[in-house]
């Protein structure tokens, strides 16, 4: 993004700050696995040590901003219009496994509406950004979504909450539904990520049921900055209050809602 504003400056500055950290813990990850106790405290100090390196930051740079993260309680900011929706490691599981696809998300909500969000993947060094009117980037390059127009070519993601939760029969409805009609299905475990590859065009088409605000908020703008389309499965629902969303290029998003809501 060759001419970032000054909050998107901040977002990916903050975002590869608490990457550094991240990457050193994960690199402890597969020694910890083996141990006793395991290694689901240890992320979870990783998780909450990120949170606070982000929330530093971006607390220094905005004092005034509102918060919403992950790991902490919300914070009403002075300015009331603005808010940072943040999750510091979108993908647990998969650091906990040694699995190297996770994120960090950040978002920034102004009036109601995402305005700029930063998806980084440290273990690819890939950074996806994008602001309301700028397009979509990955490492600098403009990204847009797929232009594939039969769902039979297309590949798909979702996603579901640990041990399935109250969403799963409803989830494995739609799997029966969708998958004999696309080409591929994939369930990757971070849905940052998930709508970063639909901006990107490696995935056609993404949902999933019960996400929080700081999973989707940076992904959610930077799906509509690359050209695609962002809903919630119901008309008129608060994408961000409601937490179950479709996302997918112009073509495939129609035909999606269609099948998902009639599953």
């Amino acid at each position: 993004m060759t001419q970032a504003s000054a909050n998107v400056n901040v977002m990916i500055r903050a975002a590869r700050k608490a990457a550094r950290g991240l990457l050193r813990d994960f690199g402890e990850v597969e020694n910890l696995q083996v141990s006793a106790k395991g290694p689901g405290d240890f992320v979870s100090r990783a998780d909450m040590k990120a949170e606070q390196v982000i929330r530093d930051e971006l607390t220094e740079a905005r004092p005034n901003y509102g918060w919403l993260g992950e790991e902490s309680e919300e914070v009403k900011g002075a300015d009331p219009t603005r808010r940072w929706i943040v999750d510091p490691l979108d993908g647990t599981s998969n650091f906990l496994h040694g699995i190297p696809h996770w994120a960090v998300s950040i978002g920034l909500e102004h009036k109601g509406e995402i305005v700029a969000g930063v998806v980084y993947d440290p273990a690819k060094d890939e950074m996806f950004v994008a602001e309301k009117g700028a397009g979509a980037y990955l490492n600098d390059r403009r990204i847009r979504v797929s232009g594939r127009r039969d769902l039979i070519e297309m590949v798909v993601g979702t996603g579901m909450v640990p041990s399935g939760g109250r969403h799963l029969p409803r989830t494995l409805r739609e799997l029966a539904n969708v998958v004999p009609r696309v080409a591929g299905f994939r369930r990757s475990g971070s849905a940052a990520l998930d709508l970063s590859y639909v901006a990107a065009g490696r995935y056609d088409g993404f949902w999933q049921h019960g996400l929080k605000p700081w999973d989707m908020a940076a992904g959610i703008v930077i799906v509509r900055e690359a050209g695609g389309f962002v809903g919630p499965f119901d008309d008129g629902a608060d994408l961000l209050e409601d937490g179950d969303l479709i996302a997918a290029n112009t073509a495939a998003f129609e035909q999606l809602t269609t099948i998902l809501r009639d599953s």
